[in-house]
């Protein structure tokens, strides 16, 4: 039996990017189809009593710099701790993983979801321009149509559907990982989706 995992998460999170890679080879192991959902956390933060990064305590933003220094150098996965575009609007990103999903599959959704992370985390390039996410999808092998139609109705609907799914089922942050309704938040809790994974295909 294979397991179906929910994947909400949002393209600018360096917890995303930090486990990205890892959950895309747990869920591969295991045989689990992956449902990419992309949302949109200025919509989360509110419902769910968290704070945009801008808004927390001094101190919590200096421990998160600690903790993305400490998980980047356990993880050997490199990392800008303050990249040059951070703070960065990650909505077009979003739509256009979505677009990349409607029309390619989950597989190349994923590759490029992994692709806007890198780019924000590693490359410190800009997501939030479109000639950005233009040269992640030929660097991709993905067709260049798929930024126009990131831009139309239909993504965008599916971009505000996976943002109510995501409240819907108690997400609060991501990236989450939600199989058969329970919830693993954050790319510390991948051991212990793993273990879900093993019940459910014993």
């Amino acid at each position: 039996m294979a397991a179906t995992i929910d994947y909400f998460f949002a393209p600018q999170s360096p917890w995303t990017y930090l486990g990205h890679d890892r959950f895309v080879r747990l869920a591969r192991e295991h045989g689990a189809s992956v449902r990419l959902r992309p949302i949109d956390l200025g919509k989360i933060f509110p419902v769910s009593g968290g704070l945009p990064l801008p808004k927390r305590a001094p101190q919590r933003q200096a421990y998160r710099l600690v903790e993305l220094r400490r998980f980047s150098e356990h993880l050997g996965v490199p990392l800008h701790v303050q990249p040059r575009f951070f703070p960065v609007a990650g909505d077009d990103a979003a739509r256009l993983v979505v677009a990349v999903d409607q029309h390619d599959g989950s597989d190349a959704a994923l590759r490029i979801g992994g692709a806007v992370l890198r780019a924000v985390w590693a490359e410190e390039r800009n997501i939030a321009d479109a000639a950005v996410l233009a040269d992640l999808l030929a660097e991709n092998g993905l067709p260049p149509e798929r930024l126009a139609q990131s831009r139309e109705a239909p993504v965008q609907q599916r971009y505000d559907g996976h943002t109510a799914a995501a409240i819907e089922a108690g997400v609060f942050g991501g990236p989450s990982y939600v199989v058969d309704g329970e919830i693993f938040w954050g790319q510390d809790r991948l051991d212990f989706l793993q273990r879900r994974l093993e019940q459910i295909s014993n």
